[in-house]
């Protein structure tokens, strides 16, 4: 686990995203403590006339911004944590976007163990075979 959706103002740019995807990956694993090898991250761009601000669209308002969404199993991180992450990954990509709205979110999804997994097999089952 993690699945995590980001969302980018502006048009592909494969290298920008394969960056953005190593940086989320990197805090998502120091910071959360989740494990690489199950991360599943998809990229989606949006168009500066499709994203709105305000009621304003970028490509009026200038500049760009983001919008990521990583599920999480519930009860595995503290708030301090979420805390942590959500304040480092629009840190870094301030420093890979130019113009970063402060506008740009990060939704962390605690998801229940019992209603969420991978691989056909949920979290709580996991959970309970590792007999924690």
């Amino acid at each position: 686990m993690p699945h995590i959706v980001l969302h980018l103002s502006g048009s592909r740019d494969a290298e920008l995203g394969r960056n953005v995807v190593a940086m989320i990956n990197q805090l998502t694993a120091e910071v959360l403590g989740k494990m690489p090898e199950v991360m599943a991250t998809t990229v989606q761009y949006i168009a500066d006339d499709d994203w709105f601000i305000g009621g304003q669209p970028l490509s009026v308002l200038g500049g760009s911004a983001f919008h990521l969404d990583i599920s999480i199993t519930d009860e595995t991180n503290t708030k301090a944590e979420k805390a942590r992450f959500v304040r480092e990954v629009y840190e870094e990509l301030a420093t890979l976007r130019s113009g970063l709205h402060e506008t740009s979110y990060v939704h962390l999804i605690d998801a229940r163990a019992a209603a969420y997994g991978y691989g056909g097999r949920t979290q709580e089952w996991r959970h309970q075979q590792a007999g924690v």
